[in-house]
């Protein structure tokens, strides 16, 4: 046994002798450390879409996001868009781009069943954001979003303190005044 760890020993000691192996062998170990890193982690790649604030240009941003790890699945893809939700209540990374709400708002609470998403936000979400925006659109923005990044998504019903927000025509995206409207009778 002491035999082997001295052929092993003078190996490592001949192969690190060389500048050029010592280098490609560090960089080895940091991809390595990296890789490892990242898999303990369990970052998921979410898109967010927000406006450009000159010219209401859609703009993609990519944000890595802790994956819950919960033994529940229903728990697990709760918290998932539960995360979400709350990054696209803080906003774009960018100071060029507008808020998809305003900056009070907060996600009162989230519940995910039968493949439907129910959630409710603070009053504030009922108004434009400071910088601009449309609220009808914001909606409708935050509703794509969460369907392209979770596809075992059917539905999401959005409330504000409680009440049911009606977006009329989702899939149509006609932009008027009376697609918005807030249902207290449901």
């Amino acid at each position: 046994m002491i035999n082997f760890i001295k052929a092993a020993a003078r190996a490592a000691i001949e192969f690190l002798s060389s500048p050029i192996k010592r280098y490609l062998f560090f960089i080895g170990l940091i991809v390595l450390i990296a890789l490892v890193d990242f898999l303990a982690l369990g970052l998921a790649r979410r898109t967010f879409v927000f406006y450009n604030i000159d010219n209401g240009v859609i703009v993609v941003e990519d944000r890595m996001l802790r994956h819950s790890r919960s033994t529940s699945g229903n728990k697990s893809r709760e918290e998932d868009i539960i995360r979400y939700t709350e990054e696209t209540l803080l906003g774009p990374i960018s100071p060029d781009l507008l808020p998809l709400f305003p900056r009070e708002t907060r996600l009162k609470s989230l519940m995910y069943r039968n493949r439907i998403v129910y959630a409710d936000f603070s009053q504030s979400a009922a108004l434009p954001p400071l910088e601009g925006g449309n609220v009808l659109d914001n909606f409708r923005t935050l509703y794509d979003g969460i369907l392209r990044n979770f596809s075992y998504v059917k539905d999401i019903r959005f409330f504000i303190e409680g009440n049911r927000v009606l977006l009329d025509n989702i899939e149509d995206f006609s932009v008027s005044g009376s697609d918005f409207q807030i249902n207290e009778n449901i």
